[in-house]
């Protein structure tokens, strides 16, 4: 169930709200909207890596991770546009989950995958959704029925599906943040649409959320490898409905499970890298208008891989994961 200030989000019918009907009834709560208004005002904090950082797990797109605070000082995630960034927190333990969640139909599953190393407690979950900028168009449909509007977009759709399934959860969540939609969507000097806040950090010892950015040195371990198995998972039925997983928490590593392409993936990426980068941003992007300046230098990287690597058992000879241990210089080292 999902609490906002210590009560049930209101519901139309006793079986429950849709997703839709909860979006609406959360986006006009005045404590919801008084923390988004404090996340979007603090400063964005820059995550270095190696020594001068803090020990973090950084996770992608589809991707999630569960740490303990006695090991992690920060989780977190940004690049979102259209995707939202979930952190989820046992108070008693401090055990925190966050995942990067881009799809509707990952959702359900993503939770189940989130939960299990939580714990169980009789407290409610501190919860936070940030991302989804207002990504949508109003369009009139006719119909046999008369005309009406319809909401398009990527960010509600997933917005109301994740906010459905933690209302019908057994577990309860109080949810602490709720800077998605239009509220995290501002308008740049070319009229276009735009996240507020693109990524997040969570302190694991008190759980507070900060907005942040990460780059390619923090975006790690192993960015590149994860970035392509993000794409390729969507054809892999082993992965369907399920979020990637990274961080292993009782080992203390990060395990990269393995992914296969076809051959064609490399001569794919080398005709995308022919285009221009509008194009780049207009064929790759869900949201062009609205992505990071490293975006299309980020997809050169990865088609320069697959070029160079056309082979998947170059990256995961024999099917095997790719296992990274923390090293004392405060980096994560490949070990196999």
């Amino acid at each position: 169930m999902l609490l906002v200030d210590g009560e049930p989000v209101p519901c139309s019918t006793p079986e429950g709200s849709s997703g839709r009907e909860l979006v609406a009834a959360l986006m006009g709560n005045p404590g919801l909207r008084a923390a988004s208004e404090r996340i979007r005002a603090a400063p964005e904090r820059r995550v270095p890596s190696g020594p001068e950082g803090p020990r973090h797990v950084y996770v992608f797109q589809r991707e999630y991770a569960t740490v303990d605070p006695a090991r992690v000082e920060l989780v977190g995630t940004d690049e979102m546009t259209t995707c939202v960034g979930v952190a989820i927190r046992n108070n008693k333990t401090g055990m925190t989950s966050i995942s990067h969640m881009d799809f509707p139909k990952i959702v359900e599953g993503g939770f189940k995958q989130m939960l299990e190393l939580l714990g169980d407690d009789d407290e409610p979950f501190d919860v936070h959704l940030i991302g989804g900028f207002d990504d949508a168009s109003t369009k009139v449909v006719y119909s046999s029925g008369g005309k009406h509007s319809i909401q398009e977009g990527y960010s509600h759709p997933l917005c109301c599906k994740i906010v459905e399934v933690l209302h019908k959860s057994q577990q309860r969540f109080h949810l602490r943040s709720f800077c998605v939609l239009g509220i995290n969507t501002m308008t740049d000097s070319y009229g276009n649409a735009r996240p507020i806040v693109g990524g997040f950090v969570m302190q694991t010892s008190s759980g507070v959320v900060t907005p942040a950015s990460f780059d390619i040195t923090s975006r790690c371990p192993d960015e590149i490898v994860r970035r392509i198995r993000v794409s390729v998972s969507s054809y892999d039925p082993n992965w369907r409905g399920k979020l990637l997983e990274t961080y292993d928490t009782h080992a203390d590593i990060f395990q990269i499970a393995p992914a296969c392409w076809m051959p064609d993936w490399a001569e794919m990426a080398f005709s995308l890298n022919q285009l221009s980068d509008s194009e780049v941003l207009l064929q790759c992007s869900t949201s062009p208008a609205a992505e990071p300046p490293h975006f299309v230098e980020t997809e050169r990287r990865i088609w320069k891989y697959l070029i160079e690597n056309p082979d998947w058992e170059d990256a995961f000879p024999k099917y095997k994961p790719r296992v990274f241990h923390w090293t004392d210089d405060g980096r994560w080292s490949r070990h196999s």
